[in-house]
């Protein structure tokens, strides 16, 4: 559906409520949306959390939207401790013709609480938020202990972009769809590719019935370690992929010997690592962030060295 910007400039702003598992996508979905916005004279704002430095997230974001648009939210769950927080971030954002507020949620996000808290305690020039939910086609409910976490992201999500189609069989992505129907019967699919971010703003909540989910699936170990100069890229590959398996986030920011600039890297739940460029100075300096059992900052230190050490013997 394709909407009239200036009809819709002076009603209430849209909050859009991004949630999903670790991994699925979000931040991909989240450029996209903001691209998307700027270039039909919106004005998006949003706000990132994390569970280790969302600081590092927000500034991959610094091309595409002033500083004053991004606010991170950094140590706590925006499901539970840091939901008073998330409420005086949206409560705090300024006024603007075609405004849009754009929450990126952790990856192990309650989110059926986070919707039923999020819309209580807002200024009345918002909407009620709603949640867009990503799904990972390749590697949905394939989590094991978690899939009840990662289905509990999908409840009442209004509407669910698919991600991860590369490779993917007509039979899996009948199968993912079927499932994501059964389990949230309203809401739209789309591919990221169909989604028409003008219609976004006029999306209701979800009416979907919620299935409690036992709130200790969703608070996972997380810690974060400093980073010395690493060798090469390799050395990054190397230390994402000793990490245990049971560790399901990996991600930091890195200066490697003889460059200037920083490099960004990540380790997906399926083990895939991508190391690209960092167009920033990281605040917080260079890190090793991780989420998932065995998140022990002084085993991670070890092993950084550990790795060093193995380079530098040649």
């Amino acid at each position: 559906m394709n909407l009239d910007t200036e009809k819709l400039g002076g009603t209430k702003e849209a909050i859009i409520t991004i949630v999903g598992f670790l991994g699925a996508g979000k931040t991909t979905v989240l450029r996209q949306l903001v691209e998307a916005y700027s270039e039909k004279n919106w004005s998006p704002f949003i706000i990132l959390n994390d569970y280790e430095n969302a600081h590092l997230d927000s500034q991959q974001f610094q091309k595409q939207l002033a500083s004053k648009s991004i606010k991170s939210l950094t140590g706590s769950c925006i499901c539970c401790t840091g939901l008073h927080q998330l409420r005086a971030f949206v409560n705090d954002i300024p006024e603007r013709k075609n405004g849009v507020t754009l929450v990126e949620a952790n990856g192990t996000t309650d989110a059926c609480s986070l919707a039923g808290f999020l819309g209580t305690g807002l200024e009345d020039r918002f909407l009620p938020p709603v949640q867009l939910s990503v799904v990972d086609v390749k590697n949905w409910q394939r989590r094991g202990e978690h899939n009840d976490l990662e289905a509990n992201q999908i409840q009442i999500s209004s509407l669910i972009v698919l991600s991860h189609l590369e490779n993917i069989s007509k039979d899996r992505l009948n199968e993912v769809s079927e499932d994501i129907r059964r389990i949230n019967p309203g809401a739209t699919i789309l591919r990221l590719e169909e989604l028409d971010v003008l219609s976004l703003p006029s999306l209701l909540p979800s009416s979907n019935a919620v299935t409690k989910l036992d709130h200790h699936k969703a608070h996972w170990a997380s810690c974060s370690v400093d980073l010395p100069q690493l060798p090469n890229e390799e050395s990054i590959r190397t230390i994402c992929e000793r990490i245990a398996d049971s560790v399901l986030r990996v991600k930091g920011c890195v200066q490697l010997e003889g460059e200037k600039e920083y490099t960004y890297f990540e380790r997906t739940p399926d083990g895939t690592v991508h190391i690209r460029p960092f167009y920033s100075i990281p605040p917080t300096g260079p890190k090793l962030l991780t989420v998932g059992l065995g998140s022990d900052p002084a085993e991670l230190d070890w092993l950084v060295r550990d790795v060093i050490n193995r380079y530098q013997e040649g």
